[in-house]
């Protein structure tokens, strides 16, 4: 089982990359770094698939096709849409509060899965408990600000769309995966990040005209910055974590994804050049503790 964690939790490190680029690329849109990330992932996708299409082509099924597409909005381009929204309507804290329950929602939701060995339901309340009071360590401050702004309330029900989207993706994908065990989990992510920029296209005469927030429009570092997530943290994190989501249980490998939220907020701090306040070590620790916890609960 070491394997296919320490794979869950490269993707958490890989996907935590995508929370800072914002910062770095302020002078761009939320679109345009999007459609730059996607980009790149659905270019590297198209040449690996065409340099194993003799095993790419096993998995061109309509059926198959049809589960990357849903697949891919769920975990990529409706997943961020409907997180754009809510962080302009209702905030970053609040919106981040929500996603970062979605390890609490999958460790639940795994307990009905029929195929998945859980751990006894006492085992689970500790790290369970210690996942939450890290996320609410983090977000103390965000219920001040709850009812602020006159689009809250579309906010909110955005970031709970957005809740939903990405609690569905790793249930349904390991579902797949693991009915599906002949399909080669490169040949999988192929078809994902291809499926993801086939999604973006008929959003390309929709594009949100919102100013970025008015920082150097550096073309150079947009590339490169694009090219680090479009590669590492959509295609090979995609990868990883196919890899480890159909080898785990569901509530395991849903627990694993809030490595994500502690690597955000450790390149965070690295590029604000501070050390975490004791609040933040606290949540942090917490976090930490849970994942430790419920990984041992596992074994």
């Amino acid at each position: 089982m070491t394997g296919p964690v320490l794979a869950g939790l490269a993707a958490g490190a890989l996907w935590g990359v995508v929370f800072i680029v914002p910062k770095l690329l302020d002078g761009f849109t939320a679109f345009e770094i999007t459609l730059g990330r996607y980009a790149a992932y659905g270019a590297v996708c198209a040449v690996l698939a065409a340099a194993t299409f003799s095993t790419f082509r096993r998995v061109l099924t309509w059926r198959n096709i049809a589960m990357a597409v849903l697949l891919a909005a769920l975990s990529n381009s409706v997943y961020y849409a409907l997180l754009v929204v809510a962080v302009r309507d209702a905030g970053v804290a609040p919106t981040s509060l929500a996603i970062g329950t979605i390890p609490l929602w999958l460790a639940m939701l795994g307990r009905f899965e029929a195929h998945a060995l859980q751990p006894a339901r006492t085992r689970l309340v500790a790290p369970l408990t210690l996942i939450a009071v890290g996320i609410a360590l983090i977000h103390a401050d965000a219920f001040a600000r709850l009812a602020s702004g006159e689009h809250f309330a579309r906010g909110a029900l955005a970031a709970l769309a957005a809740l939903a989207c990405w609690t569905a993706y790793p249930i349904l994908n390991a579902r797949f995966l693991k009915s599906h065990r002949e399909i080669a989990n490169v040949a999988w992510t192929n078809m994902l990040g291809l499926a993801t920029v086939l999604g973006l296209l008929p959003a390309l005469p929709f594009i949100d005209a919102a100013e970025a927030a008015g920082g150097e429009r550096d073309w150079a570092a947009l590339a490169i910055w694009c090219a680090v997530t479009g590669v590492g943290s959509s295609w090979l994190a995609t990868w990883l974590w196919n890899h480890a989501s159909s080898r785990l249980p569901v509530s395991l490998a849903g627990q694993l994804i809030v490595s994500e939220t502690l690597f955000a907020l450790a390149y965070g701090f690295a590029l604000d050049a501070r050390w975490p306040s004791a609040t933040e070590l606290t949540a942090i620790a917490a976090f930490t503790a849970g994942i430790v916890m419920a990984v041992r609960a596992f074994r």
